[in-house]
């Protein structure tokens, strides 16, 4: 019997095996237990971690922590990850939305030496496991038979040109004035908006807040709000 007969024949036993399933639905709920604590401090907007700002994962939490809504979609995702990790029909699709993320931890742990590599590749390894364990349903995604081959029509699709041009219209356009202000990619290019902006004086104050005195991007918001009404006063 070679390997992958034997292999099939392992993985055929251990869908059978009530333990292994116990196994598998215990992973399941660690694996979501680990991401709903984490994704409702994010949804409420809360520091995620007590490191302080000079530690390096501490820092990057900082960081994270000041992009506004991002760290709640984050914590979001979090929480869908874990629902459909829960529920036995998307368990599989919540396995492999996992999986990215969790990498992403683990890399991220190791390279900023934190104490907690070691419970991450577990949950590393945990969601490894639960890929094992369908398997068949992921090969049936990878290796599928071929299709037969059709001809090929030489006909210009226009109209979904068309669609594909109004779309990136609509993209560009819409971001043009989407934001009053952006801090820009550099100081000049976020003191270039003073020439189109109605509050120049305050675009200033902004670009300073951002650049010279290294602050949030909320907190600078704020500032430039209390500009503005200043000058309309």
């Amino acid at each position: 019997m070679d390997i992958s007969a034997q292999f099939q024949q392992f993985y055929d036993d251990a869908k059978r095996n009530k333990w292994f399933r116990v196994f598998t639905i215990f992973c399941r709920v660690a694996l979501a237990a680990s991401f709903i604590p984490s994704g409702i401090v994010k949804i409420m907007g809360e520091r995620f971690t007590a490191l302080p700002n000079n530690h390096p994962l501490g820092h990057y939490f900082d960081a994270l922590h000041a992009t506004g809504y991002y760290y709640n979609f984050i914590g979001v995702s979090q929480l869908v990850i874990a629902l459909l990790l829960l529920i036995p029909r998307t368990a599989l699709l919540g396995a492999l939305a996992y999986l990215p993320v969790i990498i992403n931890i683990c890399v991220l742990t190791y390279a900023t030496r934190f104490e907690g590599t070691r419970i991450i590749t577990i949950m590393l390894l945990a969601n490894v496991y639960l890929l094992f364990w369908d398997y068949k349903r992921l090969r049936a995604i990878v290796w599928t038979e071929r299709l037969p081959k059709e001809p090929l029509g030489s006909k210009f699709p226009l109209v979904f040109l068309g669609f594909i041009v109004l779309a990136i219209a609509a993209v560009i356009i819409s971001n043009q004035f989407l934001y009053e202000i952006r801090p820009g990619n550099s100081v000049a290019e976020c003191q270039n908006q003073s020439a189109g902006n109605k509050n120049p004086k305050g675009c200033k104050i902004f670009c300073d807040c951002i650049y010279r005195d290294g602050k949030p991007l909320d907190t600078c918001l704020k500032i430039y709000e209390k500009a503005k009404v200043r000058g309309k006063q």
